[in-house]
């Protein structure tokens, strides 16, 4: 099976996924997650007529400059005045009060003099009205369209919606297993020829930040034993991901031992660098997508492949990501035959943004990946490259 381009592996990878069924939560629990079906509103907001200052309603016939009018009452938020306003009348009012139906002005409380039981309006008045008409934000019946993935903001108009819950796509469940004799997990001792696993740590983060319940099993050994008993570990979840394979080649054991537990392989190894050897396929109904074993090349093809994975099972497009156009900041030679995924750096320049990729792009380096906040795209055969030429890149 020969080297497919990224775009062909991102389409085929999506196929493997349907979006999850939906479960309902507590509005202040829905924070990042995303709505599965519409929501109406209850309700018009403002409900009523409401005053935007504090002030005086009254009618607008009656706002002469240097008019005396008699107070009639109060309509604070929360308690409307309930009588009548007539020709000479005012009502003291309040910022979110029910506006009085027979008043069509509010008079704001810096252009009146309080004289007890009467008001003077001042020489100069604002008539802009000050009323914030029933309905001005949103009419009963406005929807909030799924799918949409929750922010701060969505929350408050959902609230203000009368929306106490909301129907929100179940965070998708995935397992991954790290695989590898070299291995130890953080925080334990490793041996004289051992690594300690660190790209599980980095993939559960970014998993979980973009909406998944991420579950790093315990290493697989390199042996069919291991990784049979990890696989049936991961029996549950909505996606299997490995990482790595055994020493004697990228996914040799791994791929042997999921065939030979029945996974139908859709394809191995993308035209990308780092994270060639990348592999993805069925187990049972369950999806698979192994990753390469070096910290770089994983969470390089975690943010290209797993995270689309997880927006497409949440009900979102699941595309690949946004890609930006910046100036180059360097020199560099023409590209191989993969598409190559640099690290870089990418600052505001003058008249928009400018990248400059690491010269190291070992796949073993995470210092230069932490130091990194994009990748910068280089396509396959790519010429060499001047400083000021246009490439594109997506943030980190």
């Amino acid at each position: 099976m020969g080297l497919i381009p990224v775009a062909e592996a991102h389409a085929r990878l999506m196929r493997l996924f349907e979006p999850l069924e939906a479960e309902e939560v507590p509005l202040e629990r829905a924070a990042g997650r995303v709505l599965a079906h519409d929501v109406a509103a209850a309700r018009a907001q403002p409900p009523f007529d409401a005053a935007a200052m504090d002030g005086y309603a009254l009618h607008s016939a009656d706002a002469l400059p240097g008019a005396r009018l008699r107070l009639v009452g109060v309509a604070a938020a929360g308690a409307r005045f309930e009588g009548a306003i007539g020709p000479g009348e005012a009502v003291r009012i309040f910022t979110g009060a029910p506006v009085p139906p027979d008043a069509d002005m509010v008079v704001i409380q810096e252009e009146v003099d309080a004289l007890g039981d009467e008001i003077l309006l001042h020489a100069e008045l604002d008539r802009g009205g000050n009323i914030r008409p029933a309905g001005n934000d949103f009419a009963a019946g406005a929807r909030v369209a799924a799918p949409r993935r929750l922010r701060p903001a969505d929350l408050a108009l959902l609230a203000a919606m009368n929306a106490g819950r909301v129907a929100v796509a179940r965070r998708p469940v995935v397992a991954l297993i790290p695989t590898g004799d070299e291995l130890v997990m953080p925080g334990e001792d490793p041996g004289p020829d051992q690594i300690v696993c660190s790209n599980g740590v980095g993939l559960k983060a970014l998993l979980e930040a973009a909406g998944a319940e991420a579950r790093l099993l315990p290493i697989a050994r390199d042996t069919p034993e291991s990784l049979e008993a990890s696989f049936a570990l991961a029996r549950s979840a909505d996606l299997v991901v490995t990482l790595g394979g055994a020493s004697v080649g990228d996914f040799d054991l791994v791929q042997k031992t999921a065939v030979g537990l029945g996974m139908t392989l859709d394809f191995y190894r993308v035209a990308m660098r780092p994270g060639k050897p990348l592999m993805a396929g069925r187990l049972g109904a369950t999806p698979l997508v192994g990753l390469p074993g070096n910290p770089v090349s994983a969470m390089v093809t975690g943010r290209l492949f797993l995270v689309p994975a997880v927006e497409r099972m949440l009900g979102l497009p699941g595309d690949l990501p946004a890609m930006h156009p910046a100036r180059l900041a360097q020199p560099l030679g023409p590209n191989g035959p993969r598409a190559h995924y640099m690290r870089a750096r990418v600052t505001q320049g003058e008249g928009g943004w400018a990248c400059a990729p690491f010269a190291r792009q070992d796949s073993a380096l995470l210092s230069i990946l932490g130091e990194a906040n994009a990748l910068m795209l280089r396509p396959p055969r790519d010429p060499a490259r001047a400083p000021g030429d246009m490439m594109e890149f997506l943030w980190l």
